[in-house]
């Protein structure tokens, strides 16, 4: 009954959807935050000021989505991840571990790509995760003890990652960096102002610090 429910609510007006989103399911969406026609329902959801997600995207086992301010997701998106609830014996070993996805303060992810948030993926504020088809993947199997394991991904602020990337857990992506098309981003990186590309990622060249993408004050680009 409660899936038939969440399914109900889909095509509801927005303003009268949010209410029972906030009655029901206890989630924290400003006035000025929207959904579109989606199946968002993690455990928990926060949605600061002028925050969006579009059409299409599914959220699904996965304890929190935080969207801060003007944040967006677009449309065709695929988030899941491991919930905390339950008798579980996968990842029991990992006490700590937060399935949560954080979307920093007008950063944005575009259309059709997978977010495995099995364990934190954490993207900074003024970053655009672009293109299409890219793949966010926090867990895979130790071979060693031979059970799954999961591992954070931090992206920095004023990134952009091109599309049809795959980031591992464990990966982090600094701050005023580019990640380039096709790249498998699988470990930390730590320069700033430089773009990375490759399979595996490498250092490829030093960028402008003066580069307007990394000096804006507004998310959207033109």
């Amino acid at each position: 009954m409660k899936n038939i429910f969440k399914l109900l609510l889909i095509p509801f007006p927005w303003f009268l959807k949010r209410i029972l989103l906030q009655l029901f399911f206890g989630y924290q969406l400003h006035k000025t935050a929207r959904i579109g026609f989606s199946w968002i329902y993690p455990d928990h959801l926060i949605m600061e000021e002028n925050s969006k997600i579009g059409h299409l995207n599914v959220a699904i086992h996965l304890n929190k989505i935080h969207l801060m301010y003007a944040s967006k997701i677009g449309r065709g998106n695929w988030i899941t991840g491991f919930s905390l609830k339950g008798n579980k014996k996968h990842f029991a070993h990992q006490l700590n571990r937060k399935p949560e996805l954080v979307l920093g303060e007008q950063s944005s992810i575009t259309k059709q790509h997978h977010f495995d948030c099995t364990n934190q993926i954490n993207i900074g504020k003024y970053t655009t995760i672009a293109g299409y088809q890219s793949q966010f993947l926090t867990h895979s199997i130790n071979i060693e003890m031979n059970r799954q394991d999961s591992f954070p991904i931090n992206i920095g602020d004023y990134c952009f990652v091109g599309t049809n990337v795959v980031i591992l857990g464990g990966a982090v992506l600094p701050s005023f960096s580019v990640l380039g098309a096709k790249s498998l981003l699988n470990k930390v990186q730590l320069n700033e102002y430089f773009l990375y590309g490759g399979v595996p990622t490498i250092p490829i060249k030093e960028l402008n610090k003066t580069s307007k993408y990394f000096l804006r004050t507004e998310g959207f680009v033109n």
